[in-house]
This record gives C-alpha cells, structure tokens and sequence, in this order.
C-alpha cells in the first residue's frame, strides 16, 4: 500500500505539537504567542522588535529548549520547506502585532485613559510590564478570558509577583456562551469612563454574531474617547479561499488544534463595518504600515505577512 506524503500542515501539526506538548490546559494560541513574545525578548536592545520580559514563565519547556538551540530551530523550519519561510513572515507579524498594541495603550495612557478592557487576554502581560499601568496609577485593568485559560494565567502571575495587581480585576467568561457586558458591569467595570478595549489575537476565533453583541456593547457602554484596537484576518483566509498558501495553512492549522477561524473583514470594508457598530476615525493597519515603523537597520530584511491586520477607532 502506498503511503501519502504528508502534507505542509501535517507536519506544522507535528512540530507545533511537540512544542506545546507541555504548554498546560490553557489556549493553544496564547502559548504560541506567548513563545513568539519570549523569543523575541531573547534578542538584542537594538534589535528586537517587541519586549516581554515574563512571557519566558508562559511558554513550554520545549520552546526554552529550543531557543537555546538555534541550529535546531533552524533545522525544523527548513524541514517545512517554503512553508518555513512563509510561517516566519507570519512570526513578525504577530510580533509586531504585540509592539504596535503596546505602544497604542501607551498613547491611550497619556490620553487620559481610567479604564483597559483586556478581552481574551490569555498569556498577555502588558498589566504589569507597562508604565502607567500600577496599581498606583489609578487605571483599573479588566482581563477578561476564559476560565480555564485564566486559571493558567493567574497561577503564573501569583508565582511571578506573589500575588496580582490590586488594580487588576480577573473576569473568568466564555464570550461565546455569556454576556460579556453583564460581567464587566458586575467586575466593577466603569462605563461612564474614558476606556480602551484591547482584542489581540481574539476577534477571529469568535463567531461574527458574538463579535457585534461585543462592538455593540463597547460603543453603547464606554465613556467618551473610549476606543478599541484589534486584530484581523481578511475574510478569504477565514472561509478557506484565500489564494495565497500561507492563508490556506493558517485556516487549516487553527482548525486542526481546535481553535478554527470564524470572523474575518472584507478587503476595504473596514470603515463601514466599524461605523455600523457605532465606531468611527478609523484605522487600517496593513503589513507595509508595521513594517515601515518597526523592521529597520538589522530588522530590515525580515519579511513579514500581508495577512494580518490591526484595526483601531473611536466609539463616537
């Protein structure tokens, strides 16, 4: 009997799996993250593009193996091929993805903000590597995520600090299932304040009707100059006809380890999307945009994938 080659995401499968074998319970996505932010962090000052100096404490012990090793790390993208070369663009991508955030509740900080909404915050840390961000600065912290995967983050951060930030309030929540403005209003959560809502790596997992119960609650439920930034893919990588194989591959491989795509924008339809859901001065982000502000001098040969988009803008 013949066997079949395997394909491109079989093999990404059996890599990512050996990767992750010990990540713990919490979200698949998150770990990969989180190991994107650490190894990052492992380059120089003037070299790397976003910093976390805690995601080391979320990723897996095959991650920290392998980053000690690059010859070996260098060997398992050759061994994908194209697909190799193509994952990397993608890697700078959500790396620049974690940077551009960064500075944007940076900005939002200096603007007067009282109030961040971290939905689907899995592994992020920004609540306590930010300047601004104390439980001395008077801005409350909303992270919301689901509970198994906040179970997972709330141990680390008792096992890093000893305990977590008074300031930062805990919001255990399947957005698909429950209601994310019941539980906000009922964390403590402020909506005559001035906030920003934060979506990382979040919208696409979500189904497109949980996605407006979400922008709608925002900009019925947030103060004024409140804004969201987030994240997305174009439809055609969410349905499964994207041209382009990198687009293919992530559709499958997220399906495969059980966290598939469900939510994507048509191309140029950002700003009417938005502005139905009550949002404007809007923002597209595209790749030549973070690549222009972050990928120079030694960076500037590291390509980077059209694919993924950020998006920020106003409640009006």
């Amino acid at each position: 009997m013949k066997m079949e080659k395997p394909t491109s995401t079989t093999k990404l499968f059996e890599i990512s799996n050996k990767l992750l074998e010990r990540a713990g319970p919490g979200s698949k996505t998150a770990a990969i993250v989180a190991g994107h932010r650490f190894d990052e962090s492992q380059k120089p000052e003037d070299e790397r593009i976003c910093y976390d100096p805690y995601a080391i404490h979320f990723v897996s012990p095959e991650v920290l193996e392998l980053n000690k090793d690059p010859q070996k790390a260098k060997a398992m993208l050759e061994s994908l091929g194209d697909l190799g070369t193509l994952l990397l663009g993608l890697g700078n991508s959500t790396r620049a993805r974690v940077r551009y955030f960064d500075d944007f509740v940076k900005t939002s900080i200096d603007k007067g903000i009282s109030q961040l909404v971290i939905l689907g915050a899995g592994y992020d840390t920004r609540a306590y590597r930010i300047e601004g961000l104390g439980s001395e600065d008077n801005i409350r912290v909303f992270e919301v995520d689901h509970p198994v995967t906040q179970e997972v983050k709330t141990e680390k951060i008792k096992e890093i600090f000893g305990a977590v930030r008074e300031n930062v309030v805990y919001v255990p929540l399947d957005l698909m299932t429950e209601n994310l403005g019941e539980k906000l209003l009922q964390a403590g959560y402020d909506k005559s304040k001035q906030t920003l809502f934060l979506m990382e790596g979040l919208l696409m997992y979500l189904q497109p009707e949980t996605v407006d119960r979400i922008l709608y609650f925002i900009s019925k439920n947030s103060g004024k100059g409140s804004a969201i930034i987030f994240d997305y893919y174009p439809k055609s990588v969410v349905d499964g006809s994207s041209v382009l194989e990198v687009g293919k591959i992530a559709h499958d491989y997220l399906a495969r380890i059980g966290e598939p795509l469900m939510f994507g924008i048509e191309e140029g339809l950002l700003e009417e999307f938005l502005a139905k859901r009550g949002f404007s001065h809007v923002c597209n982000v595209t790749s030549e945009d973070y690549k222009r502000a972050y990928f120079h001098g030694k960076n500037e040969n590291r390509a980077v994938s059209s694919l993924l988009l950020f998006a920020h803008a106003v409640v009006e």
